[in-house]
């Protein structure tokens, strides 16, 4: 029974700190440019590893209503989670994609191109 209490309080500690950071980066994404995102989700992926090595140690019947809450409350910030990151991910795309047209219309601005000048030495 300590052994299960013991992995509880565990496992609650992790949950409190995955939670603190998905509220971290769900309130900077797209609002803080000095914003690490690839260092908040390497913070994020070991909690939900840890999660894992401790969960599997965990009994389904003895796992507290309170972790079941905490656990469905934490679910529902990392669906929000996932759907920023994803419009991050989108807006970055969107703005490659405009960076590369630009890049490419320069490039057609009816000057010769490199490619056009090897053709006519030969």
């Amino acid at each position: 029974m300590e052994a299960a209490a013991s992995s509880d309080v565990r496992i609650q500690n992790v949950l409190g700190r995955l939670e603190m950071i998905l509220d971290n980066e769900n309130n900077r994404i797209g609002v803080d440019p000095s914003f690490d995102l690839k260092a908040s989700n390497a913070r994020k992926s070991r909690c939900l590893y840890e999660l894992t090595v401790l969960h599997r140690d965990a009994v389904p019947e003895e796992l507290t209503p309170a972790f079941v809450s905490q656990t469905r409350h934490i679910q529902s910030k990392l669906v929000a989670n996932s759907d920023k990151v994803n419009a991050h991910m989108e807006a970055c795309r969107s703005v490659v994609e405009i960076l590369r047209n630009a890049v490419q219309d320069a490039d057609a601005d009816g000057i010769y191109s490199e490619q056009q000048f090897r053709y006519g030495d030969l």
